[in-house]
């Protein structure tokens, strides 16, 4: 692998490696959690550091709230080397952890983020996210609130996900937005027509997850048993056996168009991803230190016009079979255009 190369977020002097590494399945939603260890989380964002990787994505959900501050026991003594990502404005239910709100309010976003600094071990977060829309609260005041902790130093940049072309504008005219985290794939095209288009005209960055289509792009999955009892893809409509068979499909393209190249169906589908625009910055989640390096591998694969062009005969934007997240989810995504 050559030497991670950097890319721009935002116009506002942001500025990260072409990969970044996303820490949720460190701590929640995939695997087995009775496996998961955060020693092998650390020594993934360690060896991860050391790969060039800048940009780390967390979010106080994610746990809730163990993942920031496993994350922050990895990364406080190299501070100066990593770019802290975190979000906030998810909601999870504690008598049940499965379902889902949003808030958006000014005096919640600053709770967030004085909670946020304490669990990273930081006196700044250099990414701040408002991770869903609170459709109760005006934009205006909870970009306002960000934007104040910009000013007191706290925060250093400003980035919404999963947002619609309508509050992308509306949150830029508050403060610059320097990046939009979506959720960005061969499986998962839902944003090009109107959000991304709206991010470039507005110098927004774009950071996609979940750019393995949650792993099933690799090729990984024969079948929906394979996934451990308590993964949050057990739920996940796409994963079900009405549209898995027709999903694995698009995997296989992915597998072969991989061995014909040499590459590996991770590395093809990461590089699928770069391809889109030098403004995009994937996150692929790993706690494997042979995957992460596979991963960042993709730097390395260039894809050809005519690649491309076959890629998009064989897996058209319309492609996958199913919603892509559960009702409680999807209701959270901001689809005003």
């Amino acid at each position: 692998m050559t030497s991670l190369p950097t890319r721009a977020l935002g116009r506002q002097g942001l500025r990260v490696s072409a990969i970044g590494l996303g820490c949720m399945g460190m701590s929640d939603f995939y695997g087995d959690a009775a496996a998961r260890t955060d020693a092998q989380g650390i020594a993934a964002l360690h060896r991860a550091i050391e790969l060039g990787v800048t940009l780390f994505d967390t979010a106080d959900v994610y746990g809730p709230f163990t993942n920031e501050a496993l994350v922050g026991r990895a990364t406080s003594d190299r501070r100066d080397r990593v770019v802290l990502a975190t979000k906030f404005g998810i909601v999870r239910d504690p008598a049940f952890p499965e379902r889902r709100g949003a808030n958006g309010r000014p005096e919640y976003v600053r709770a967030c983020c004085e909670a946020s600094l304490t669990r990273l071990k930081t006196d700044y977060i250099d990414l701040y996210y408002l991770h869903r829309i609170d459709k109760a609260v005006p934009i205006e005041d909870t970009i306002g609130a960000m934007a104040d902790l910009v000013a007191e130093g706290k925060v250093r940049y400003i980035g919404m996900s999963e947002a619609g072309p309508a509050n992308l504008r509306r949150a830029a005219a508050v403060h610059p937005i320097s990046a939009l985290q979506s959720e960005w794939s061969m499986w998962t095209r839902d944003w090009e027509p109107d959000a991304f288009p709206v991010a470039r005209e507005l110098g927004i960055g774009i950071v996609p997850y979940s750019p393995l289509g949650r792993g099933f792009l690799t090729g990984r999955f024969a079948a929906i048993e394979e996934i451990p009892e308590g993964d949050y893809r057990r739920t996940s409509p796409r994963f079900q056996a009405e549209h898995f068979d027709a999903n694995r499909r698009l995997a296989d393209v992915v597998v072969a168009m991989a061995g014909a190249k040499g590459c590996t169906p991770a590395q093809l589908a990461l590089a699928w991803v770069l391809s889109r625009g030098a403004d995009v910055v994937p996150i692929p989640g790993t706690t494997s230190l042979s995957r992460l390096e596979e991963n960042l591998g993709a730097v390395d694969v260039a894809l050809s016009a005519r690649e491309l062009a076959r890629l998009e005969t064989l897996i058209p934007a319309d492609a996958a079979s199913g919603e892509r997240y559960p009702g409680g989810m999807r209701a959270l995504v901001d689809r005003a255009g």
